[in-house]
């Protein structure tokens, strides 16, 4: 495969003809590759290098200190090697998890909201590296989602974005230990649960994706029974994401395939481990937690997705006896959700 291509976004999208037609590439890239880059402005590479320092120096901590960064009312927080699975088989990642950070005093942390609470932080430098880095790429998630719409030949290009106001977005900062004897799995073969993904990884590598293949089926990943967890793991093709400095690589989620009916098809990806430790972070720019989300086919308009629901079934999945997983069990909470789940469908 030749290198990926590489956009450089404008500072705002107004719906000019410059805009459909930058669009319109993003789209044709994503159907042809699954992939595609952003270059980083001078602001972006900063905020990229701090939230990376800083990721570097908490995994460096005792693992006693991490392990205390843990939440039983949020997924925000730490999460140890091997504690996370993809088809039943445990990943080498090392993680810590950031979701919106909402005081305890928050009407719906109050209200028993699943997922909702404060996160853990280890410490306001590094808050402030995590959140300032967010600020940054959910800039970049919203120009995308608007140059999407119109790639997609809609005329309202905030039609994607008005599902992500007061989105439910969050990142993953990930860490890879150096590949051993019995092991390169850092991540299986899995597509993400949300709507858009935007990354920035470190010069080491390991990503592999799997571009669209003609006459493959994929999966709908937002039913338990057609996850694409462990699906094609070794068949061919799957294309080394090679580093390079300075971008940000963007691939949907199956969220941004449920919502076109497959004309932007979620990306599969996995991760091996190289011969020395790495560091990614893996943004997701999301819809509201009470967002209900349509497809954009209105003879599929009875087909819906309540995004806090999805979010909740696809964290109890990955993290069945995390303190968690286990509050929500203990306190109902998923209760909770139904009514909310409701209330969004009456709206």
């Amino acid at each position: 495969m030749s290198p990926l291509r590489t956009f450089s976004l404008p500072s705002s999208v107004e719906g000019r003809d410059a805009d459909r037609a930058l669009g319109r590439e993003l789209v044709t890239a994503w159907q042809a590759d699954g992939i595609f880059q952003v270059r980083a402005t001078p602001e972006q590479r900063e905020a990229t290098d701090r939230a990376l320092a800083a990721s570097r120096a908490f995994c460096r901590r005792p693992l006693k200190e991490k392990a205390g960064h843990v939440s039983d009312l949020t997924y925000s927080g730490y999460v140890a090697s091997g504690e996370e699975e993809t088809a039943g088989e445990r990943d080498g990642s090392e993680i810590f998890t950031v979701c919106p950070d909402i005081p305890g005093t928050d009407d719906r942390v109050l209200a028993r909201w699943p997922c909702h609470g404060p996160t853990p932080w280890p410490s306001a430098r590094y808050a402030q590296a995590m959140t300032g880095y967010m600020r940054v790429v959910g800039d970049i998630g919203h120009r995308l989602l608007q140059l999407t719409a119109l790639g997609l030949g809609l005329d309202d290009l905030d039609h994607l974005t008005r599902l992500t106001a007061d989105g439910w977005h969050h990142m993953r900062v990930l860490r890879f230990p150096a590949a051993d004897p019995d092991s390169e799995r850092g991540i299986g073969a899995h597509t993400d649960y949300g709507l858009l993904v935007i990354a920035a990884q470190d010069e080491v590598g390991g990503l592999y994706i799997r571009p669209p293949v003609p006459g493959e089926e994929r999966g709908r990943n937002w039913l338990p029974e057609e996850s694409m967890a462990g699906r094609y793991e070794n068949e061919e093709p799957w294309t080394f994401v090679t580093p390079v400095p300075a971008v940000f690589t963007v691939f949907p989620g199956d969220i941004m395939q449920f919502i076109t009916g497959g004309a932007l098809l979620s990306t599969p990806h996995k991760v091996r481990l190289a011969d020395r430790e790495r560091f990614t972070l893996a943004y997701f720019h999301e819809p509201a937690f009470n967002s209900i989300t349509r497809p954009l086919n209105q003879a599929r308009a009875g087909e819906f997705i309540h995004y806090g629901s999805h979010f909740t079934s696809m964290f109890m999945r990955c993290y069945p006896e995390r303190v968690t997983t286990l509050r929500i069990h203990a306190d109902d909470r998923l209760a909770v959700l139904d009514r909310l789940r409701e209330q969004a469908l009456n709206a």
